[in-house]
């Protein structure tokens, strides 16, 4: 069969493979009898490893499952069904089993030879551990020693040996055959069990893979017959192609059964029977003859022909299911089948361990309705803490009543790699979602850490509430990965709510034991798993030998338990079991060796393997198993073992391949080595394909330093690496044999690209290849394959979601000193929220434009890597099939620079900020009540303190760091534990009740521990400790200033100093001022100093000390923001936009750092040499001290900064107006630093077309023009103006800058001469300017005012712009709304629309007037299209209108519906008028197709643009934010009728368009025209907030 293979290796199983991966499927063949050559064991094992192979198959097949060849040959087995029959029966070999009942009944009948029934004794002997007892056939080396010694030098012995099994196995049969006969004519056994001793292994293989169960629709059956064989050449060649005796002659006895099985064959298999009749060649098939050439290809055909037709069938079976219910609950849940199923097998037959259960029961029954802390449950390794956990699941019914819902994750099995803390916490969040009928969570829960910390609290919450009790059972914390410090348990809620129980467990001597410890310092929380004892040890040794039909011998029993009794552990117990149930009542316990310890019996398992079959096989399967990310399936670990020289030169050391052109490893040699390893792997299924792992992570760690040694787990990495490239795939790898020179053979892996098919991606690769190319150090493969591929990052983007890069990009980071790939990784965290909220439903434009967004700007100084990815975006773009917007600009924040991260969790605007120096923590209070606590040394979340149900108002850190105190507006005072987060006490009226304060200051008097919690108006003074009220009270009226010591310092109603110590018990002490009356407007004390700075209404700053003694400096207004240094040494007052700084002593005003906004926040560095402060220009400054030079300016934080924090060298920020925090660095690489641009939030901008400039009046000073250079992010020009902006217009060709004032006049600036300006005189009304407009050739513009509109003429004298006119105009009714928005044509007529929705065209030639379809609210945006012929019109609702102007007609009804915010800002049409580019509230650009209405692209840019110009082929925006985007459009000529322009937004759309006639007059009647899958029927708008609609209606 030799050809048959070849042919089918090359030809049909590649186009099978691929077929099966387009529809999602994996294919492997599996021929157990390849590339064995003579017998290499002598077990007796083969027949029954068929057998058991043929069940694997059967049992994870999705489709086809049994493959069998039959001919005058070697059969052929295979993991597909087909079968090819000949003119042999096949080799009958002895049953390596017989029972002892049915054995002796055998030996009875042959009392009368007792030699016959002397050989059977001495081959089968009685295994009385069986249960029930069983006869066992023997090694064959057991009397014939060198039968499987291949050594040279023993090959006479072994060729005696070899003969002498053979004339014994005849014998042996012959008696087994005769006695079962008479057996049967005596009524002693069935016919069926005498059959077995006449049947061949090839009769047997067929009966299980063709006919058991429902095996039969299923089965290819291909014959191959030689019907003019001719018995020339002898016995020997005779015995090639018939059954013939060991004398030579032809066996008849076999030849019938042959006959029998081919008459069952054909009357069974009729559909799937592939008969073919074939002269062979010399005793073969010879590829080079064109019958036999034909032969072979029809084979191929057929095979490949049925195989398609079968995956098809398959994959219409599965696709049926895919979505369902109970498939999403299971993904969803994380592998929650596999854990509970494991878990059940755990439990199954587990004995001892009473009293500990008992307690557990006990104390969850005890906490069933209170709140109260998880269970810890911890012990040494291999104690037996998993079964305990297991156990407590099944019992839990018994304890909390009827239908509890057990949710758990064994993390301590099956993982060759540690499980990630983010993975195992989404499952359990879904899992307890389904099972509770929760519902679950939004796009954004996955979206960072923080939300799913948050998450996983308030599901836990939503199932108390139900009231339904679930059990959440985490076994193996200690085995959770590194990555965001999982073993510090941060994550972990230090409270569960009523009837939630999480019962987590750890060794005791873990890092996650100790943190645990600290977290949850209660004792009765913990539960610790002792020893075992002897008698428990028995009762566990009984009942696992019961359970598996076996029992051992007194002997080899107090063997076992008597190891046992020296550890205590229960995988001691449970390893010696796994090697004890293969004894035989007849193994002597000399030759038994037991390890003294786990370890020693899993490295005498692997060196009793390695004797059986081969160091190097053993150390590779397993050592590849170790170190694979996920598993291996089992095709992948033979292909990666065919690739391994090492196992390869072992396997052929004694014989050569069968085809030295393709070399591979046998089949049948892994087989046998995972069936002596069945106890300790385990199939974990994923996504529909199971891969073979570890059932135990100690046995990886022994396979890990029994083999792994730095050389071969370096070779190993490299092979999984290839093999995953598909490096070798079709290519020759050289490999050298014992005595031969180097060979270039195929080892026949398949290849490995990156996609299946469009829209499947090969998992697999994804999964594998970038932990194997790190590892193995091929870092250049690595940034060539993965960091620098557009494509492989938006593929695993889209299959594993970008939590999976930016993991794999994380270790890449740890190992490699590559600047680029940070890079990337940061690009991927600033688009994470995006993706995160498509739920992976993005398209590769989408990726692909977002990334050159971001990196655009790096592809310069970073060409290496960055420049790639950028370049490959670009190429992709341009050669895409539909609608793209590419962007020629980064205008979309980049990676790198200062910014290191936003801290996300908080679900409202952050008030107030503390940092715990000594921990590392930072602490912000939120409106909504909640306190957010990360790590500043990684910034990720460690803990939410809950409690608060109003705004924090304060944070305060105290006792070292260890400890923090808030106050809230709903009056309560609460102190926490940082390390645990657990609450340590609340004062519940700790502030007065009436008025409700807005601040609230605390002080601690340390000494006495006397806690100062003072309002304007009141000072409340507790004993922290003892939360006593010690006083309370307004003392006396006025305003509190502050705490000094322990005195109170207040201003009295008559403006009175008034020092009062109300824990001391002494009167007030009131000291007048030289000034005399004082009211105050802000103050700051200095407890340090004893003194209160206080800054009166009239801006007066007053020094005070506690004595009362005074100083006073005048202020130029009254300060925002009054606050001092840590060290009190420096006063820093915000009047306005200067920030002011004071020595306090004495006080001298030393500095004034001036801002382009109001100063809001200020802190200086500890070494007093730095400081930062935030504007409502939304920046942060830095600022030298010493010199009040302006060091940098950080921009991005998103809204005014209205906090920060300087700590070393990171900067923290935050705002009340949002929900996060972000960390900056002081200390960056420069060339990250995105390039500056304007302020966010500009009363009026104009931008060049070229992008090169900007101009803008900012919203605080609006009587100033600053011009920007866009190019070099720098400041070129202030232009001064009399009175305030109320609109900027540029003409772009003549470079004219219009600016109208509330005068009425408009300025105009030349920018060729700068030193030059024209002026528009206002009209006689004085009325202001309300907005411009010029024309598209810019001869004229049109000026609109609150009662007329202008018609100016653009000109030119002597090189000079002039503007003449006005050339006409015509007046607005004041009684109507105000003018809006305005376009000029190039005939000079204008449209323009109002506030109030009028829309109308004028026409200044003629003074002739029109109105046009009012809109129903607010005219936004009104733009012309540059050829006069098109007019676009959008309102503040979902409404935009494009008119024909030539005849004026309304061409399209364009109405948008978004999930948040709607209207039109800007508008821009493309150069040839084809296009019409929109900017909307929402955050997106649109591109609509100016002839059909169409609506072509929708992008979003994550601030809307409020400006647009035309540029060539695409447009320049300018955005709320500031940010310049420059970008082309490109569109084909014909789009697919299945795109879809709203598949990457939540938004539905419609558009009604006006008929037209065929011969281009136009009507007003409208018709369906069209269909678009995204628009939808605006009458059902209640159905935008639940799906997008899948219908359209264009009219």
């Amino acid at each position: 069969m030799s050809s048959e293979r070849k042919a089918l290796q090359d030809k049909a199983y590649p186009e099978v493979l691929a077929h099966c991966r387009r529809l999602g499927f994996t294919f492997e063949a599996l021929d157990l009898r390849w590339g064995v050559r003579g017998v290499p064991s002598g077990d007796h094992e083969a027949g029954e490893l068929f057998l058991q192979e043929i069940q694997n198959c059967r049992r994870t097949s999705a489709g086809p499952d049994f493959v069998w060849a039959w001919s005058a040959t070697k059969p052929l087995l295979l993991w597909a069904p087909k079968a090819l029959l000949g003119n042999r029966y096949g080799h009958r070999a002895l049953p390596r089993l017989v029972p002892e009942k049915q054995f002796e009944a055998l030996l009875s009948k042959l009392a009368g030879s007792p030699d016959g029934a002397e050989q059977l004794e001495r081959w089968f002997l009685k295994d009385s551990n069986a249960v029930p007892p069983t006869y066992v056939l023997q090694p064959i080396t057991a009397h014939f020693p060198f039968y499987g010694d291949l050594r040279l030098e023993s090959r006479p012995q072994r060729d005696d040996h070899v003969l002498g099994w053979r004339r014994t196995e005849t014998q042996l049969l012959q008696l087994l055959r005769a006695a079962a006969t008479d057996a049967e004519a005596a009524g002693d056994i069935t016919a069926e069990q005498k059959h077995r001793f006449y049947a061949s292994v090839t009769e047997q293989e067929l009966e299980l893979g063709l006919w058991a169960g429902d095996a039969q629709p299923s089965a290819l059956v291909f014959v191959r017959e030689t019907p003019r064989q001719r018995a020339g050449g002898g016995a020997k060649r005779l015995a090639r192609f018939v059954d013939v005796t060991a004398e030579g002659p032809l066996d008849a006895e076999a030849q019938g059964l042959l006959s029998g099985l081919k008459s069952r064959l054909y009357g069974s298999t009729q559909d799937n029977l592939n008969r073919h009749c074939v002269e062979l060649s010399k005793g073969g098939v010879d590829p080079k003859r064109r019958d036999h050439a034909h032969y072979l290809d029809s084979v191929c055909q057929q095979f490949v022909s049925h195989m398609k037709a079968r995956v098809g069938a398959a994959a219409e079976r599965r696709g049926n299911v895919w979505g369902s219910v109970e498939e999403l609950s299971d993904w969803a849940g994380g592998g929650a089948g596999t854990h509970a199923v494991t878990s059940a097998k755990l439990c199954r037959g587990v004995s001892g361990r009473e009293g500990l259960l008992g307690k557990l029961c006990f104390a969850v029954w005890e906490a069933t309705q209170v709140d109260h802390a998880p269970l810890v449950v911890h012990g040494a390794a291999g104690m037996g803490k998993t079964t305990v956990l297991c156990k407590l699941a099944q019992e839990m019914r018994g304890v909390v009543g009827a239908g509890p819902a057990v949710v758990i994750r064994l993390l301590s099995i099956g993982h060759p790699q540690r499980p990630d803390i983010e993975h195992v916490l989404r499952g359990v969040c879904l899992h307890v979602c389904v099972a509770c009928g929760l519902a679950p969570p939004s796009p954004l829960m996955a979206g960072g850490h923080a939300e799913l910390l948050r998450f996983f609290q308030n599901v836990l919450a939503a199932a108390s509430q139900r009231g339904n009790t679930l059990l959440v059972i985490l076994d193996g914390l200690d085995r959770l990965s590194a990555r965001r410090r999982a073993h510090e348990l941060r994550w972990l809620p230090t409270s569960t709510p009523p009837h939630v129980h999480l019962v987590v467990s750890m060794d005791t001597d873990s890092q996650a034991f100790a943190s645990m410890r600290l977290k949850l310092p209660c004792p009765a929380s913990y539960f610790e798993v002792e020893r075992l004892s002897h008698d428990e040890g028995k009762q566990i040794l009984e009942a696992e030998l019961r359970g598996s039909r076996r029992t051992l011998s007194p002997e080899q029993s107090a063997a076992v338990l008597r190891r046992f009794d020296a550890t205590g552990h229960a995988l001691h117990l449970k390893l010696m079991l796994s090697a004890a149930r293969r004894w035989a009542s007849y193994t002597p316990l000399t030759g038994v060796h037991l390890g003294a310890d786990s370890q020693e019996v899993m490295s005498q398992l692997l060196l009793t393997l390695e004797k059986k079959h081969g160091k190097e096989l053993v150390a590779g399967a397993l050592g590849y198993i170790s170190l694979s990310r996920a598993g291996l399936l089992e095709a992948e670990l033979r292909d990666v073992m065919s690739l391994d020289d090492d196992v390869i030169f072992e396997v052929y050391r004694y014989s050569l391949p069968p085809t030295p052109s393709l070399i591979r490893l046998p089949a049948f040699l892994w087989a046998r080595l995972r069936r002596d390893l069945e106890e300790h792997l385990e199939e974990r299924w994923t996504g529909g394909v199971a891969s073979i792992t570890f059932s135990n992570w100690r046995m990886s760690e022994a396979v890990s330093a029994q083999y792994l040694t730095s050389d071969r787990r370096g070779r190993s990495l490299r092979n999984l690496a290839e093999y995953f490239l598909g490096r070798w795939s079709g290519k020759l790898k050289p490999v050298s044999l014992p005595g031969l020179s180097v060979l270039l053979a195929d080892r026949k892996v398949p290849p490995q690209p990156l996609w299946f098919a469009p829209g499947l991606a090969n998992v697999r690769k994804l999964q594998e290849l970038p932990y194997h190319l790190l590892h193995a150090g091929l870092w250049e493969d690595l940034q060539q394959e993965v960091i620098g591929s557009a494509e492989w990052l938006f593929c695993q983007s889209r299959v594993c979601g970008v939590s999976s890069v930016i993991q794999d990009l994380d270790q890449c980071s740890q190992y490699m000193d590559c600047m680029e790939t940070g890079l990337v990784r940061d690009t991927l965290v600033l688009m994470k929220p995006t993706l995160d909220f498509l739920k992976g439903h993005m398209d590769m434009s989408l990726f692909y434009t977002e990334l050159l967004a971001r990196l655009c700007s790096l592809a310069t100084p970073f060409p290496s890597l960055i420049g790639r990815l950028v370049s490959q975006c670009e190429d992709w773009l341009l050669t895409n099939p539909e609608p793209v917007l590419i962007p020629k600009c980064s205008f979309l924040q980049q990676p790198g620079g200062a910014l290191q991260s936003r801290l996300t969790g908080l679900d409202a605007g952050v008030l107030c900020l503390d940092v715990s120096v000594g921990a590392g923590l930072l602490l912000a209070g939120s409106d909504d009540g909640v306190v957010g606590v990360w790590s500043l040394d990684d910034q990720q979340l460690v803990h939410f303190l809950l409690g608060h149900t109003g705004a924090v108002l304060s944070i305060k850190v105290i006792d070292d760091s260890a400890h923090c105190l808030t106050v809230a507006t709903d009056r309560s005072l609460r102190r926490w534990d940082l390390t645990s987060g657990q609450q340590l006490q609340c004062i519940q009226e700790a502030l007065p009740a009436d008025p409700a304060p807005s601040s609230v200051h605390l002080h601690l008097s340390e000494p006495s521990r006397l806690l100062f919690i003072s309002t304007r108006s009141q000072v409340r003074v507790w004993k922290l400790d003892a939360a006593e009220l010690v006083s309370s009270g307004p003392d006396g009226g006025g305003v509190v200033l502050g705490v000094l010591g322990e005195a109170v310092v207040s201003l009295s109603d008559g403006g009175r100093v008034r020092i009062s110590h109300p824990a001391g018990g002494t009167g007030p002490v009131e000291t007048p001022l030289e000034e005399g009356r004082l009211s105050a407007a802000s103050w700051v004390s200095l407890p340090r100093h004893g003194q209160v700075f206080v800054v009166s209404e009239g801006g007066v700053l007053h020094q005070i000390s506690g004595t009362g003694r005074h100083a006073a400096v005048q202020l130029v207004l009254v300060p925002s923001l009054l606050s001092v240094t840590e060290d009190e040494n420096i006063l820093m007052a915000g009047c306005d936009r200067t920030l002011s700084l004071f020595h306090v002593d004495p006080l001298d005003r030393f500095l004034d750092l001036h801002h382009e906004d109001s100063v809001l926040s200020a802190c200086v560095s500890s070494d007093g040499r730095t400081l930062v402060s935030g504007a409502a220009d939304q920046l942060i400054r830095i600022w030298s001290v010493l010199t009040g030079t302006l060091l940098d300016t950080l921009c991005g934080s998103e809204a005014p900064v209205t906090s920060v924090v300087l700590h070393g060298d990171l900067v923290i920020s935050a705002s009340t107006g949002v929900a996060w925090l972000h960390l900056w660095s002081l200390k960056y690489d420069a060339r990250h630093k995105a390039a500056a641009h304007i302020p966010a939030g500009c009363a009026h901008a104009a931008v060049t077309k070229d992008a090169s400039q900007v101009f803008y009046v900012r919203q605080q000073s609006q009587t100033e023009i600053i011009s920007w250079n866009n190019l070099t992010g720098s400041l070129s020009e202030r232009l001064s103006v009399s009175a305030e902006v109320c609109c900027l217009e540029l003409a772009q060709h003549k470079r004219l800058l219009l600016c109208g004032l509330t005068t009425g006049t408009t300025l105009i600036y030349p920018l060729a001469l700068p030193q030059e300006t024209l002026c528009i005189p206002p009209p006689e009304s004085l009325s202001r300017v309300l907005c411009m407009a010029v024309s598209p050739q810019e001869r004229h513009v049109a000026v609109a005012y609150e009662d007329v509109v202008r018609l100016f003429e653009i000109t030119t004298r002597d090189g000079f712009p002039r503007v003449e006119g006005p050339l006409s105009s015509f007046p607005l009714s004041l009684l109507q709304a105000a003018l809006s928005s305005m376009a000029l044509l190039p005939d000079r007529r204008l449209v323009y629309g109002t506030g109030c929705g009028e829309v109308k065209l004028y026409d200044f030639r003629n003074g002739s007037s029109a109105a046009l379809e009012p809109h129903h609210s607010r005219v936004t945006c009104v733009t012309g299209s540059n050829w006069g012929g098109h007019a676009l019109v959008g309102s503040e609702d979902a409404v935009q209108r494009l008119w024909s102007l030539k005849p004026l007609a309304l061409d399209h009804t364009m109405e948008y519906k978004g999930f948040y915010f709607e209207g039109v800002l800007s508008a821009a049409f493309s150069d040839s008028d084809q296009f019409v580019f929109t900017g909307s509230q929402d955050r997106t650009v649109k591109v609509w197709d100016v002839k059909t209405g169409t609506l072509l692209l929708v992008q979003y840019v994550y601030s809307p643009v409020v400006r647009m110009v035309t540029y060539r082929n695409g447009f320049v925006a300018l955005s709320q934010q500031g940010a310049v985007l420059r970008e082309v459009f490109r569109c084909p000529e014909h789009i697919g009728p299945d795109y879809n322009p709203l598949r990457n937004v939540k938004a539905q759309y419609r558009v009604t368009s006006r008929e037209k006639e065929p011969d281009g007059q136009q009507s007003s009647g409208s018709e369906l025209q069209g269909f678009n899958p995204a628009q939808f029927n605006l009458k059902f708008l209640h159905m935008l907030r639940t799906k997008p609609s899948a219908t359209c209606l264009i009219l």
